[in-house]
């Protein structure tokens, strides 16, 4: 399994466009086309009917089509506005052709049109929540919702949230089916060392330093009494929403101490999957549609939830987060206990890694020693240029072995907490090595097989689908068999 140096930079920039076709100015839409000339679509022609996902059918006519696939149409003003997305988010377009962008909606189009086959879900509730967060994003860049109106020149509020809709929803359907596509792909060591040998020594690639750090966190205890307090409020909500029938979102906005919820009264959408607490998953999924938890302890604070729909395999809830307060007895505690486990290390009466297991209140570090994991690849190490600037601050001109003084920090919460950082070791700058870089390349090796998995399905797929490319769009030189010849 050779690394294609080629093929992979065609892949990453395709990522790159595609990435940007959530630009708010493109048309696309998500429809589906019954076409009535099987082996031409003339730019002036009527289709028959068009059903939106969720709208009736309608008549309408379209002008310059582009292509179809399956059930979806690019239109030929869809490559323009993608232009102005594209500069308008600062992004060069000198090396971009019609044919690039023409090609990455073409990938899209083919993975929505699949995901619906295979029956992959995507719920509306959570598409129009993220079309809320864009629209507000984008409110808050511009000033208001008029002047967003005319930088993308649309007419009305109801009619680009439509728009907006349709497009999340036909990018998220895209990224499904090509998630349930990779995630089939493992790797074995065999595979690992056949694609790193096949790899020539000059064009094996080169890893900048890197540094494999450990650290002890030590939080401020909540007094019983505190704990109690946020319960009790809690129960005081739920009493009120259930007997009542207060509104939950509206207690959300006005009391939830979670940042990103609160201000849309609590909600979410989640899933089985999403790298949510524990506790809360559990508690989310164990209740009935309408329904309302007690107060329950997350590691975050307490909560109660309510699940207003459930869809599918997801749920739509709203939830309110109370964090109980520290004291200035119990912050003074934490850090003095932080202190003293700081001055055991450099007197060399306990190591770093034995108080990080023993004492840090961090368990996900303290199960490895205080080790923090790289999540880009699972590996110990982090590259000093790719790493939080924050943490390259702490860590920059610590030497291998070395405590640092002891920092305050505090959780995305709120809550403060104290820790110490040590680094183990320091990687220079050097060509990769099996041994060594055995995760990062492991990483690369699994990539690069994942791409052959997407290429084998888009060859499949594109040989079995409907597809019908117009006009100029005809001459493009294509990765993909998109015309059939």
């Amino acid at each position: 399994m050779r690394l294609k140096t080629n093929n992979l930079k065609y892949i990453i920039k395709g990522i790159a466009i595609g990435t940007l076709l959530i630009g708010f100015n493109s048309t696309v839409k998500a429809q589906e086309v019954i076409v009535t000339d099987s082996t031409a679509i003339q730019p002036t022609v009527e289709l028959a009917e068009v059903k939106e996902e969720s709208a009736d059918f309608q008549r309408y006519k379209v002008d310059g089509i582009a292509a179809v696939v399956g059930g979806y149409v690019v239109l030929d003003s869809d490559i323009d506005l993608m232009y102005k997305d594209l500069k308008s988010q600062g992004v060069s377009t000198e090396d971009i052709t019609d044919c690039q962008l023409a090609g990455s909606l073409l990938e899209n189009k083919l993975y929505a049109h699949h995901a619906i086959q295979d029956s992959i879900l995507v719920s509306d509730a959570e598409v129009r929540n993220y079309v809320d967060q864009q629209i507000t994003q984008m409110v808050g860049q511009v000033g208001s919702m008029q002047k967003v109106l005319n930088f993308y020149k649309r007419d009305s509020e109801d009619d680009f949230r439509n728009e907006l809709f349709e497009l999340n929803k036909q990018q998220e359907l895209s990224k499904r089916m090509q998630q349930s596509i990779i995630e089939k792909v493992e790797i074995t060591p065999e595979e690992i060392r056949s694609y790193f040998d096949n790899i020539p020594a000059e064009e094996r690639p080169f890893f900048g330093d890197e540094v494999e750090i450990s650290q002890i966190i030590i939080k401020p205890e909540v007094p019983e009494a505190e704990k109690q307090k946020v319960i009790d409020r809690l129960n005081q909500f739920r009493e009120d929403i259930v007997d009542n029938g207060a509104s939950f979102g509206t207690k959300a906005v006005l009391y939830s101490q979670d940042p990103g919820s609160s201000s849309d009264g609590g909600r979410m959408v989640i899933t089985r999957k999403d790298g949510l607490d524990k506790d809360f998953k559990d508690t989310a999924f164990s209740l009935q549609e309408g329904e309302v938890s007690e107060p329950f302890a997350s590691q975050f604070g307490y909560h109660i939830i309510k699940v207003e729909k459930v869809i599918g395999q997801n749920l739509e809830i709203r939830h309110i987060l109370l964090i109980p307060d520290v004291t200035n007895a119990t912050v003074e505690s934490a850090k003095a206990e932080i202190d003293s486990l700081r001055v055991k290390i450099q007197n060399k009466e306990i190591t770093f890694g034995a108080a990080a297991k023993q004492f840090s209140d961090e368990e996900q570090t303290a199960a490895n020693n205080g080790k923090l994991i790289n999540p880009t690849n699972g590996d110990t190490r982090f590259e000093l240029t790719k790493i939080d600037p924050e943490l390259y601050e702490q860590v920059g001109n610590l030497k291998e072995g070395d405590v640092s003084l002891v920092l305050k920090d505090q959780e995305r919460t709120g809550k403060i907490f104290f820790k110490i950082i040590t680094l183990n070791k320091r990687y220079k700058e050097h060509k990769a090595d099996f041994v060594q870089d055995y995760m990062k390349i492991k990483e690369l090796a699994l990539r690069d097989k994942q791409l052959e998995a997407i290429g084998e399905w888009q060859n499949e797929k594109i040989a079995n689908t409907y597809i019908k490319i117009n006009g100029k769009f005809r001459d493009c030189t294509f990765d993909r068999n998109w015309l059939k010849k």
